[in-house]
């Protein structure tokens, strides 16, 4: 019998997910009643066109947001989620939360926030000398044993969250959607993979099909995880998206207008 564990998660407790490559036309397409259930689907431009550049933004506060609309967190130049203050920045008062330290995690820490952190991305391994800064702040943070993992991410995060007796920062860096569109126990090889830059052998309608089934995939694995959070808020949105052949382009790294479009979805309690 699954484990259940505590609903009454803290209000202000934060669980951040960042679908790695994730297209926007991906996300509408797939059928993740989990993750649409969050809330209003928005379409994004990200902060940077890969993981490391994106992450190292939004770390800083700069999610990905809709320069056209004037409405606070969806347009972080107008009010940001998680904004850093000080350095002649100060806060608006139409920001989530204010924070002031070297980054959003290290400000978290200092307002008693439990910080975790996973991913299996190679931009976050502390393995390496690349590594160590994005996932360096958290109080816990867990590189997984593959890229992607995500029943061991959530295998990690549950307990510790379960345990808390604080507010509760979880981020979460997920690979299914990342290139080669693969998750645990899908009827493909991750071997083949069909998005790579500068070949002659790629197909757009494989790159689509399979991440759009990675993506249902995630929200079905990931429904406990969010339940853990049903009281709290949550942040969902990718960290930059991929070229399918537009313009003769294919996957990240570049400046395209697919690159930078992705998904943003957030539910977020009353300041």
């Amino acid at each position: 019998m699954p484990r259940v564990f505590k609903e009454n998660m803290n209000r202000e407790s934060y669980l951040f997910i960042t679908l790695d490559s994730c297209r926007f036309d991906s996300f509408v397409q797939a059928n993740a009643p989990n993750l649409k259930g969050l809330g209003t689907l928005h379409k994004a431009m990200a902060p940077g066109y890969f993981t490391y550049s994106s992450h190292a933004a939004m770390f800083m506060g700069f999610t990905p947001g809709i320069a056209s609309i004037e409405a606070p967190f969806l347009n972080p130049k107008l009010g940001k989620i998680f904004k850093l203050t000080g350095a002649g920045f100060p806060g608006k008062g139409t920001e989530h939360i204010a924070l002031s330290g070297r980054n959003i995690i290290h400000g978290l820490r200092a307002h008693d926030y439990l910080t975790l952190g996973t991913s299996g991305n190679e931009w976050f391994n502390p393995g390496v000398p690349s590594g160590i800064h994005l996932g360096q702040e958290f109080e816990q943070f867990h590189f997984c044993s593959q890229p992607q993992a995500l029943q061991e991410q959530i295998d990690w995060l549950l307990p510790k969250i379960d345990g808390a007796n604080q507010p509760v920062f979880a981020f979460a860096n997920l690979n299914e959607t990342h290139v080669p569109y693969w998750h645990a126990g899908a009827p493909w090889s991750k071997d083949l993979n069909p998005c790579v830059p500068f070949s002659r052998s790629n197909d757009p309608v494989e790159s689509r099909r399979r991440q759009v089934a990675c993506l249902e995939f995630v929200d079905r694995t990931l429904a406990p995880l969010l339940r853990a959070f049903s009281s709290a808020n949550i942040v969902v949105c990718a960290d930059h998206g991929d070229c399918w052949g537009e313009d003769g382009l294919w996957e990240h790294g570049i400046w395209h207008e697919k690159v930078f479009e992705v998904p943003l979805i957030m539910r977020l309690n009353p300041c």
